[in-house]
């Protein structure tokens, strides 16, 4: 039957049957070839079932890479990055949209911490937070739910499609089983037999627990078909030479994957090797064993660079734990009964947030203690800011009770204001400063107002005794004069050489400030005049701006030093600047942890961060003057 088949196929079929690479298999061959043929074959079956299962490592890791770049986002960025993935559901992968709902809740429960903590150091209480409601958030929830719905819709059908796959591949293969026992005329068997092999191909995924069982059952029936049609071995040659070329080919881009810098990349390009080495057929008897050596080495090596790449991965999580474990040990070895002012808690507290930013630095740790050392974090830092609460409640107590007293010197001197024993009431008041002095700040509310009302009451009562010193009125014209005539001796000044002239001026500015008072109404003008002439000298003698306001400022002093009132005028000029030496101490603090929350690579990172420097600069020098000031003042009240 077989020589008739040879013997009637057509010329131009002989060219078809060479085209289609038609797999031969000799008589005397069969049984040998169908255990030969099946052992490296089912070799790449168990290779790839192994290389899928450790895809799964790959994803992992590939899902770090995609947390990392999510951890970078916004919220509106994370947003407007899970819209897009929802909306191309069948594209996106489940480690893309976990790592942007991990990103976004990790920044949630950051902003929430933040709240809680400022709300607890304003003096309220941990029961009575409760955390505004964030409208991002019922977005991100929407679109996990419609990402959900679609994936289940997705993965239902792809179930379903392998389903069909299956069912399709059993078909075949009882079809393949039919021309295995047909007797009908070659040229139709072999048409139909191509025809399986190509639908077979075109058919893609099956259920992974079908795929060895289909690939075996196949390769027996085409081995079966082989033997009994009996191809002759023009044929069986020709497909043998073709599918040699097509092997070595893949063993070469194989063997140049070993050269790829991207190992992942490189894994992922096997597999899809390994499938092309499956579709294609036998080579000859003698080749196969040598050949398939080759292959199997070459994707041994690539398997082996992907391992030791997951290891060294493994290593380096293990590094960042034990990191995370020794910020843990700082933080939890904190000696609480050493804080016991407000300067050991501020320099404790830059220990902590400097440990935070670490702690932001360093990567992943292993899976399974991840969590773990987090929540072990979280813990050691929620009980010393609970701890540091604790403190400032105990001072807000102490703060009241200073109010209480500030609140009786008031009293005190609003009942001795109107007082006309001017020099028994004078040392009253003056010992009422003294005390008040003695006295530790209050809440920043009550500050301004408790002191309006002390400065309030003193002021009064020098201003009434003023009015009873006549004889003060002559002193202030002849003041005046002095005066004068020293506005004529500044502008004067010619001297070239710039120390001797600065020494000059000083001497001269120190002069005014041992002449008394003028006249209320000439007051405002005199020192117009005066500090007209002082500034021209000044841009003359080109004096920085600092030791100008330093000048002024003891200049004022000696004028606001004098008369009855005079010490209480500084303490209350003191009292001024020791607010605003707090406020601007505060909002320096404010301004330096901000800067570090400020990434130089995102959008207008890197303008923010220069103007926030240059404002904190400005900060510090505005801080040293105003120490210099209250120095100034300590010095006049010696």
């Amino acid at each position: 039957m077989m020589d008739t088949h040879e013997t009637n196929l057509p010329a131009e079929e002989t060219g078809k049957l060479e085209e289609t690479k038609a797999p031969v298999t000799a008589p005397e061959d069969t049984a040998e070839e169908v255990v030969t043929n099946e052992t490296p074959e089912a070799e790449v079956v168990a290779e790839e079932t192994s290389a899928e299962a450790e895809v799964s490592t790959d994803e992992t890791a590939a899902g770090d890479d995609v947390a990392t770049a999510a951890g970078k986002l916004s919220k509106e960025e994370i947003l407007e990055k899970l819209t897009g993935l929802v909306a191309a559901a069948a594209d996106a992968t489940r480690n893309e949209v976990e790592a942007l709902k991990q990103a976004y809740y990790k920044i949630h429960r950051s902003e929430v911490d933040e709240l809680k903590k400022a709300f607890l150091e304003d003096g309220g209480e941990e029961k009575d937070f409760v955390a505004p409601e964030d409208e991002t958030e019922n977005k991100i929830k929407d679109l996990l739910a419609v990402y959900k719905e679609k994936r289940a819709a997705i993965l239902a059908e792809e179930e379903r499609v392998k389903a069909a796959n299956y069912a399709l591949k059993l078909q075949l293969i009882d079809q393949l089983k039919a021309l295995t026992e047909s007797q009908e005329d070659f040229n139709k068997l072999y048409n139909d037999f191509k025809d399986i092999q190509q639908r077979w191909k075109e058919v893609k995924a099956v259920p992974q627990e079908h795929v060895s069982e289909l690939w075996k059952n196949y390769q027996i029936y085409s081995e079966k078909f082989y033997d009994i049609i009996k191809i002759n071995n023009q044929f069986r040659d020709y497909d043998f030479k073709k599918n040699l070329e097509l092997k070595t080919a893949l063993c070469e881009t194989v063997e140049k994957l070993q050269t790829e810098p991207d190992v992942v990349s490189a894994f992922h390009q096997l597999q899809k090797l390994h499938q092309q080495w499956r579709e294609i057929g036998p080579v000859a008897k003698e080749l196969r064993e040598d050949l398939w050596a080759r292959f199997k080495a070459a994707s041994t090596i690539i398997n082996k660079r992907h391992q030791e790449h997951f290891e060294g991965l493994k290593a380096k999580e293990q590094e960042n734990l034990e990191a995370k474990t020794a910020i843990c040990e700082q933080i939890e070895g904190i000696d609480y009964s050493a804080l016991k002012s407000f300067k050991d808690w501020e320099e404790k507290n830059k220990e902590v947030i400097s440990l935070q930013e670490k702690w932001k630095t360093i990567g992943f740790a292993p899976k399974k203690s991840n969590v773990k050392i987090f929540e072990r974090f979280r813990a050691a830092c929620d009980v010393y800011f609970n701890r540091k609460s604790e403190f400032y409640k105990g001072i807000k107590e102490e703060m009241e009770k200073n109010l209480e007293l500030k609140k009786a010197l008031c009293e005190k001197a609003e009942a001795l204001k109107d007082s006309t024993e001017w020099k028994s009431t004078t040392e009253k008041m003056i010992a009422l400063q003294k005390e008040w002095k003695t006295i530790g700040s209050v809440a920043r509310k009550h500050s301004d107002a408790i002191w309006k009302r002390f400065i309030s009451a003193c002021d009064y009562f020098f201003e009434q005794k003023n009015k009873n010193v006549s004889s003060q009125k002559s002193v202030e014209q002849t003041n005046l004069a002095a005066k004068k005539a020293l506005i004529e001796k500044i502008n004067a000044i010619e001297e070239t050489n710039h120390d001797e002239a600065l020494a000059t001026l000083k001497g001269l500015m120190a002069e005014w400030n041992t002449i008394g008072h003028v006249p209320f109404k000439e007051k405002d003008k005199i020192y117009k005049e005066y500090h007209e002439a002082v500034d021209k000298q000044f841009d003359r003698l080109k004096v920085d701006q600092n030791d100008r306001k330093m000048q002024t400022f003891r200049n004022n002093l000696s004028d606001m030093s004098g008369g009855e009132r005079g010490k209480g005028k500084l303490y209350g000029e003191r009292e001024k600047l020791m607010r605003m030496f707090e406020r601007m101490k505060n909002e320096l603090q404010t301004y330096e942890n901000n800067i570090g929350f400020l990434s130089i690579s995102s959008k207008g990172g890197g303008g923010l961060v220069k103007e926030m420097e240059r404002k904190i600069e400005k900060l510090k020098d505005e801080m040293a003057l105003i120490v210099k000031k209250i120095d100034a003042i300590d010095e006049n009240l010696e």
